[in-house]
C-alpha cells in the first residue's frame, strides 16, 4: 500500500503537500483533505484584505455597499456543503458512527450481535472508501483484534484504534476511560449542557 505521505506519483511527478495517490495511481479524492485537493493560487499572500486590495475600486465598493465587505471571500480550505466528503469529513462521520454504536452495544451481547459487530468491523478494511485508511486499519486490526465481548471492551478497543490513528496523524489522544467515553458518546457531560 502506498504511503499517504508520498509526495510524487509513480511517474515521479511532484504532488501538492497532503495529496494522496490511490491504488489506481491517480490522486485519491476521498483520501485527501479538501484543503489539499484544491489547487493553490500562484499568489503566496492569501490574506483576504490583500486579495481585495488587488480588485478594482468598483468591485471593492460594490462588496462594501452590499454589506459583504471582506467576509464575502470564501475560505478556500472549507469544503462546500454540496461537495462529496473528503478524508476528514468521512473520518469524523465514521468515528462518530462507530463510537456511538459501541456506546449502545449491549453489556452482554448475544452470539448474533457479536457476529454482526465483528462483520461490521472486519468489513471496514475491505470496503472503506479511503484505501490508505482502510489498509492502515486492517494492519492495525491484525495486531489488535476487535473485542466484541461487551459494551465496555468494544468502546475501549475503538478508542484505542482511534488513538492509534490520532497518533499517526499528529493529533492529541483521547482518554479511553469508560467514564470519558460514555460522557462523549452516550450520556453527555455531567453539567447538562447537552441535555
Amino acid at each position: 500500500m502506498p504511503d499517504a505521505s508520498s509526495s510524487s506519483t509513480p511517474n515521479g511527478e511532484r504532488l501538492p503537500p497532503g495529496m494522496v495517490i490511490g491504488p489506481d495511481g491517480k490522486p485519491c479524492k476521498i483520501c485527501t483533505a479538501f484543503r489539499n485537493w484544491r489547487p493553490r493560487a500562484q499568489n503566496t499572500d492569501a490574506h483576504p484584505r490583500s486579495q481585495m486590495g488587488r480588485k478594482n475600486t468598483a468591485t471593492m465598493m460594490a462588496a462594501f455597499a452590499s454589506g459583504q465587505g471582506f467576509a464575502s471571500q470564501p475560505d478556500p480550505d472549507v469544503r462546500p456543503a454540496h461537495c462529496p466528503p473528503d478524508v476528514e469529513e468521512l473520518g469524523r462521520a465514521t468515528w462518530t458512527f462507530l463510537h456511538s454504536t459501541a456506546a449502545y452495544y449491549p453489556e452482554r451481547p448475544t452470539p448474533f450481535q457479536r457476529a454482526n459487530m465483528l462483520n461490521l468491523l472486519h468489513a471496514l478494511p475491505v470496503l472503506y472508501p479511503c484505501t490508505t485508511c482502510a489498509w492502515h486499519l486492517g494492519e492495525n486490526m491484525k495486531d489488535h483484534p476487535p473485542d466484541v465481548s461487551g459494551r465496555v471492551p468494544l468502546s475501549r478497543w475503538l478508542c484505542e484504534r482511534h488513538n492509534d490513528v490520532n497518533e499517526r496523524l499528529g493529533k492529541p489522544k483521547f482518554n479511553c476511560s469508560i467514564r470519558n467515553l460514555d460522557e462523549r458518546w452516550k450520556d453527555g457531560p455531567a453539567d447538562g449542557s447537552c441535555d
